[in-house]
């Protein structure tokens, strides 16, 4: 079970969101309770749980002498590091702060433009799927760096891999999706041996999602998109199919 606190001195605040993380949680059948919803740092801390991984709704203007959100954010780093920490402010010009102090937030929900609980559910959702990514099986997910995000995809899901016209650039063909990111074919085919075929010298294509090689016209449809397919790429799709003209 993956405990939330929450840490905002505005009543009405606090509740709203508490009470959007329950229904959500409830809703989705998330592996979640909200853990504590404190009005101070220090009652939050008290209820903070050693060693477990949890998940902190933090308000940044809080009415301390002692504490800021950014002050707690920095304890609560130091208790938990691989928790996950999501701002509530009145302002939306603050992120540079968590970076000064290597905070690395994950969200920030400012409460002028949007109600706060809708928006701390819609957090939650995100939150939550990054965490069952980070769960799943490192042998079944491809992970790579896009921008200045981490992205997670099951290997199950990917139907190939293109060379741009960019240098040293890759984009990664999913159903529904396309994502461009730094590396190279010759890296990715190492990496991903046996499951991914170089097809052609710009294609790596996944054998399980090869639907019908036309061999005359040198093309091989992937999830019904075409990528060519190179005369090195018929001889080992020939072997690892076992036929072709």
């Amino acid at each position: 079970m993956i405990p939330i606190y929450i840490c905002d001195d505005d009543d009405a605040v606090r509740q709203q969101i508490q009470t959007a993380l329950h229904w959500k949680i409830v809703m989705e059948n998330y592996d979640m309770e909200v853990a504590c919803a404190a009005a101070s740092a220090q009652e939050l801390l008290a209820a903070v749980e050693d060693g477990s991984r949890g998940v902190y709704f933090l308000d940044v203007e809080l009415k301390d002498k002692s504490w800021d959100g950014f002050l707690l954010g920095c304890e609560l780093r130091r208790r938990d590091p691989h928790g996950t920490l999501v701002y509530i402010t009145s302002y939306g010009d603050l992120a540079w702060r968590t970076f000064q102090y290597h905070l690395e937030a994950f969200d920030y929900i400012v409460k002028e433009t949007e109600q706060a609980g809708p928006s701390a559910a819609r957090c939650l959702e995100a939150v939550y799927a990054r965490l069952l990514d980070e769960r799943r099986d490192p042998a079944e997910v491809f992970s790579f760096r896009t921008g200045d995000e981490t992205r997670h995809i099951p290997l199950d899901e990917i139907l190939f891999f293109e060379t741009t016209p960019k240098a040293h650039h890759v984009l990664l063909h999913t159903a529904g999706s396309r994502v461009d990111f730094v590396g190279s074919l010759g890296e990715l085919e190492e990496k991903l041996d046996g499951r991914f075929i170089r097809v052609h010298r710009a294609y790596l294509a996944a054998l399980d999602k090869i639907e019908a090689v036309d061999w005359k016209r040198n093309k091989v449809r992937v999830g019904g998109r075409e990528c060519l397919l190179s005369r090195a790429g018929k001889a080992e799709l020939r072997r690892k199919l076992g036929g072709g003209p």
